[in-house]
């Protein structure tokens, strides 16, 4: 009797095994020929990354990361909490209430869950994008792509581990001095600009494209939040974390991958004396 047993289970796990595999081997197929084709100007996602170095590109990459709207409202906000005892009284204001979390424990689960998710469509939305109709053409063309956004995720992680321990700032839970800056909202807000950035290159339907993006951001955000109703952090560490993360991902991203650069409407903020204006350029 326990050798039937042990049989049966044999067998059921091969039999599921199995079943994986050819699951996982559908799966495979249908990304990779979701992720052929090309881009609008006929070349690869991919297949120009670091070729070639263009100095007047990186300066415009640097200049229009860093005056989007999505480093420049975390940033301010990161200046706003740092006046008086703001940041403290909404710290402690956010762990004793927990409004989206429902509690510490739950808060930081999710910190790690969303992030995870965020980190998962990164890869998913690079494999989908268009790079190439014949093998040899899309594992190159993919593989610098892909070297360009692990060097976009790796900077924002190192930089921000570098600032850190630069900075010593201790947590509001008094664990440790690495307050500052998140290193769960950098990330976040890294993987969200990799998949926006990569949704762009991807064909769907028009009206899907802006409801995905925004929708990416709302992760990260709540990756933020969750950070401070855990106490592991204070509002003007995630909000330094999140325009970090966009900043060196967006910069690195549009300075060495050189993607035609055809968004219909783009727009930035730039300072002026005595206060700032709005940039907004059209291209056709």
């Amino acid at each position: 009797m326990p050798l039937r047993m042990s049989t049966v289970r044999y067998k059921t796990s091969w039999a599921v095994t199995g079943r994986l595999r050819r699951a996982l081997v559908i799966l495979l197929t249908t990304v990779v020929l979701c992720g052929c084709g090309t881009l609008p100007n006929g070349h690869r996602w991919g297949q120009d990354a670091f070729t070639p170095i263009d100095l007047d590109r990186i300066s415009r990459a640097a200049h229009d990361a860093f005056f989007n709207l999505n480093t420049l409202a975390p940033l301010t906000g990161a200046l706003v909490f740092a006046v008086d005892d703001f940041d403290e009284r909404a710290s402690d204001w956010a762990f004793k209430h927990t409004p989206i979390f429902g509690s510490p424990l739950d808060a930081r689960d999710a910190s790690d869950d969303l992030k995870a998710a965020l980190e998962a469509e990164a890869v998913i939305t690079a494999i989908l994008t268009p790079s190439g109709d014949t093998f040899d053409e899309w594992i190159i063309s993919k593989g610098k792509g892909a070297a360009v956004e692990l060097l976009a995720a790796g900077a924002t992680d190192n930089v921000t581990s570098w600032l850190k321990s630069g900075t010593d700032r201790t947590r509001p839970d008094e664990t440790g001095d690495r307050s500052l800056p998140s290193a769960h909202a950098s990330e976040a807000f890294s993987f969200a600009t990799l998949s926006n950035r990569n949704l762009d290159s991807i064909r769907m339907p028009s009206g899907l494209r802006p409801a995905i993006k925004a929708g990416n951001l709302v992760l990260a955000s709540g990756v933020a939040w969750a950070r401070v109703e855990a106490q592991r952090h204070y509002p003007s560490d995630v909000l330094a974390g999140a325009a970090l993360g966009h900043f060196l991902t967006a910069f690195i991203h549009d300075a060495f991958l050189n993607l035609p650069e055809d968004q219909d409407v783009d727009f930035a903020f730039f300072p002026l004396d005595g206060g700032a204006g709005i940039e907004l350029a059209f291209r056709f």
